[in-house]
């Protein structure tokens, strides 16, 4: 492999955590294999990709662009127009930096870019997280070199010839197989002879999820299970007031959780919302999960990955409607369930697709050496 084949790498896209891990895992394959390539991020202006991205040590330039207003089509004049002008500065982003590949990974940004970079004959790669593809990659796909996805059965989507299953990167920093069960719980400050659920809902939080918990702390006081729920920071002081006054041993509460190696080690089940990063880990970790999809999500796809799961007993869905309702008692019932628990262990491993990012940057070099042959 010679190694001088690549020099410039573009990434572009964000606005969500689901975007952002896998873009920069993609980035720091790269880095790890081919040290001298310099890799510019392009992201959209006040998205957490302008801060996630330079703490992962790459620099990003930002565009204006921002998603249209289904609600008010009035305010979508000033999207048209940011939209101009993101496309105008990706063309300069383009001609400055002269990428050898543009890859996208969905979000706002990326459509400008990769619009651009691709009628630049600049080579692109797309990489789709999702069980139902994104508007920004399906527009853009006729162009592409190749589009790397996580789930079969992408043809309704994508053109089939430039389909390649590789899995979604994911956080390298939870793979720690020298970690115990033991010392996670301890961590944590948990009983280690008890069951442990973890409940997740993203940085930010999920309100229905928090309010199943809310709404059943006398079913969790009254069990014989313990939850480590980390609520989000929008809800953490509406959660700890909560706690303050209707005490609960079982349940260990937290904003935040930094170490997700040692949350993930410790749960014996997982309540999670369905984004693609999030099952990707799961898949990874071999993790049972009880899958709550927002409803809040372009084009329903929280549903969509989670029934790829639920369909193959890799998991069970449970509506976010339903939530309040349900969540609380099916995760009660299903965390004592031990042959349940094994067989979901069993078919989430299945269907987990590891060295992800490897196989991206395989093709990503690939594409670039082909296209310098061909000249």
């Amino acid at each position: 492999m010679d190694k001088k084949i690549m020099e410039r790498v573009l990434i572009s896209g964000g606005g969500t955590g689901g975007h952002i891990f896998p873009a920069v895992s993609i980035a720091n394959e790269i880095k790890a294999r081919f040290p001298h390539v310099e890799i510019l991020f392009v992201g959209a202006e006040s998205r957490m990709e302008m801060e996630r991205v330079p703490a992962a040590g790459y620099k990003i330039i930002g565009l204006p662009v921002y998603g249209f207003d289904r609600r008010n089509l009035l305010r979508n004049f000033k999207v048209l127009w940011n939209l101009i002008r993101s496309v105008v500065k990706a063309r300069r982003i383009v001609k400055d930096f002269r990428p050898d590949i543009a890859v996208g990974v969905g979000g706002y940004a990326s459509g400008p870019t990769l619009f651009v970079a691709s009628r630049m004959g600049v080579p692109t790669l797309l990489q789709e997280q999702n069980g139902y593809a994104g508007v920004t990659n399906k527009m853009l796909a006729a162009r592409a070199d190749a589009i790397c996805v996580a789930y079969e059965g992408m043809e309704r989507f994508f053109p089939a010839d430039k389909i390649v299953l590789t899995g979604n990167p994911v956080r390298q920093n939870l793979i720690n197989d020298e970690l115990t069960r033991e010392k996670a719980v301890e961590f944590f400050g948990l009983d280690a002879t008890k069951k442990t659920i973890l409940v997740v809902g993203g940085s930010l939080g999920a309100r229905t999820i928090n309010q199943s918990i809310a709404g059943a702390l006398d079913e969790l006081r009254n069990s014989d299970v313990q939850l480590l729920w980390q609520t989000g920071k929008a809800y953490d002081e509406e959660a700890q007031s909560l706690l303050r006054n209707n005490p609960c041993e079982n349940v260990k509460q937290m904003a935040f959780i930094s170490r997700m190696d040692m949350a993930y080690r410790a749960a014996d089940l997982v309540v999670s919302r369905a984004g693609a990063s999030s099952i990707s880990e799961l898949c990874l970790l071999g993790k049972p999960v009880i899958l709550v999809p927002s409803p809040n999500v372009a084009e329903d796809h929280q549903t969509k990955n989670a029934q790829a799961l639920s369909s193959r007993g890799a998991a069970m869905l449970i509506k976010d409607v339903e939530a309040c309702d349900k969540l609380i008692p099916e995760a009660l019932r299903l965390v004592e369930d031990e042959s349940r628990l094994a067989s979901m262990t069993q078919a989430i491993t299945d269907m987990a697709l590891p060295q992800s990012a490897t196989r991206i940057v395989d093709i990503i070099y690939q594409i670039v050496k082909d296209k310098k042959s061909a000249k």
